[in-house]
């Protein structure tokens, strides 16, 4: 596309000063809109899912240790909030206390988080997020401060995401994978 060839051939400053320019709308009916939109449809999707939900919390507490997982991440203007996820790791997988990214093959996830994390049944959770307001269902998907703060060292733009309250879904999670690099989502977000 031609924001992506833009992007390619410009600076840091020029990436920088362009994708603030293309950000969206910031009329006061847009966002109240949006707002009502992500309650509805969140509230509905909880209630459609909630047997879906109880299965699944069902399973991963039979491979030990608690169904859920909070994680520290960020949201639109650097705000942390407390992201809600089926647990799909082992309950000590960060011991050494380094925040790190999963791989393909990792040995931290259990199998149950295998097949939950194949087909992103792990998120379901998060529409408690997007019900209580930290999170929209449409955003760029919310950052470990740790691993933001990495993306930014080599790409300073990357901050530019938390312009938007993060997101549920987005472009970069449709047609991403869990290890699309750092460049390539700011592309798509």
């Amino acid at each position: 596309s031609d924001l992506q060839t833009l992007l390619e051939c410009s600076s840091n400053e020029e990436r920088s000063f362009l994708l603030q320019s293309t950000y969206g709308s910031n009329r006061r009916s847009y966002w109240l809109q949006k707002r009502l939109f992500d309650v509805v449809v969140s509230g509905c999707a909880l209630i459609i899912l909630s047997p879906v939900m109880l299965l699944v919390a069902w399973a991963v507490r039979r491979d030990g240790g608690p169904a859920f997982y909070r994680q520290c991440r960020l949201t639109k203007d650097g705000k942390r909030f407390d992201v809600l996820k089926f647990r799909s790791m082992r309950v000590d997988a960060e011991k050494d206390g380094k925040a790190r990214l999963a791989s393909a093959n990792d040995d931290r996830i259990t199998p149950v988080g295998h097949f939950i994390r194949k087909v992103r049944i792990d998120e379901i959770p998060q529409l408690f997020n997007v019900l209580g307001g930290s999170m929209s269902l449409v955003g760029p998907r919310p950052e470990r401060p740790e691993i933001a703060e990495q993306y930014e060292k080599t790409l300073p733009e990357f901050r530019l995401r938390l312009q938007v309250k993060a997101g549920l879904t987005g472009y970069a999670q449709i047609y991403g994978k869990y290890n699309t690099t750092p460049y390539d989502k700011l592309q798509m977000d």
